[in-house]
């Protein structure tokens, strides 16, 4: 019987090869093999990316518990707040894209603009049947903002600059 280390090797293998079928039972083996393994409920959420069958809620699930079993990893943070972006859940997506920035300060900046443009892009999408004038403006305010923070610029200083 394959460790759970090989399980997981093999499970991004067919990931890596966009086989995300295979990829899933790789990882559902591995995480039935051992629970605690935060590397295979990460992929497995990946690998159900691809997977038409598998709900939203799963989806978000198999993130939380790979960010439960390891918080200080940015990849899960990221690839979790992405999600919750797709998926409309903004404030959970700030939130989890400034704990990104938090434990991996070297590329804060990343995860900040990364909010920036996303929100500025799915925010006036999702809300669409609320868009007026004044939920246009919030959008925008709250992704300069964040990309204001990205770029280390106050807001004082923007206006100026403009």
């Amino acid at each position: 019987m394959p460790s759970t280390e090989e399980t997981v090797a093999a499970g991004e293998q067919a990931l890596s090869r966009l086989d995300y079928d295979a990829a899933y039972k790789h990882f559902e083996k591995a995480i039935k093999a051992d629970p605690n393994s935060a590397v295979a409920h990460f992929g497995k959420a990946e690998a159900a990316l691809g997977v038409p069958k598998v709900e939203a809620e799963e989806i978000l699930g198999l993130y939380k518990k790979a960010i439960e079993l390891d918080p200080e990893n940015p990849q899960y943070l990221e690839s979790f707040a992405a999600f919750c972006m797709d998926l409309g859940r903004f404030n959970e997506a700030e939130e989890t894209y400034g704990k990104a920035a938090g434990v991996d300060p070297d590329n804060a900046s990343y995860y900040l603009s990364e909010f920036a443009i996303q929100y500025a892009q799915k925010a006036p999408i999702i809300m669409e049947q609320f868009l007026d004038d004044k939920t246009r403006d919030m959008i925008k305010t709250k992704a300069l903002t964040y990309a204001l923070k990205a770029l280390g610029i106050e807001k004082d200083d923007a206006k100026r600059l403009l």
